[in-house]
């Protein structure tokens, strides 16, 4: 079970996804070896052995970048295990890098580094799931 967010381009007044027009193409990140080089630049730690699916481990959580094998990359899903509030610093670390939002899966909803709120519910939502039954 992963917490997912992608990470996207959309114009900077954009705050919701619900904001945005059904048929609004985001653009891409950008050129493949562009988009891997800022991620190592973000993220020196990560694993990009696999260039279409990287690796990035914290002390208590780990990370997996589904960049995928377009050129150009249009966008980036993170697939977020474990816990601890230290991974939002990468995540938007990356997003940066990339001139990107996030959008948190799980909610729908757009998230900024002041208003994480989708992490915190899923691994409450994880841990109720994933408590033993007796």
């Amino acid at each position: 079970m992963s917490w997912d967010v992608l990470l996207l381009r959309l114009p900077d007044d954009v705050s919701s996804v619900q904001e945005m027009a059904d048929d609004y193409t985001p653009p891409p990140l950008g050129r493949r070896q562009d988009v891997l080089a800022a991620v190592s630049q973000a993220a020196p730690e990560a694993d990009l052995s696999d260039p279409t699916w990287g690796e990035l481990l914290g002390s208590t959580w780990s990370m997996e970048l589904n960049i995928g094998s377009k050129d150009p990359v249009d966008s980036i899903m993170l697939h977020i295990r474990g816990s601890g509030d230290d991974v939002l610093t990468t995540v938007f670390r990356l997003a940066e890098a990339l001139s990107c939002k996030v959008l948190d899966c799980s909610e729908g909803d757009l998230i900024t580094s002041r208003q994480p709120s989708g992490w915190h519910a899923f691994q409450q939502y994880r841990d109720r799931v994933l408590r033993p039954h007796h």
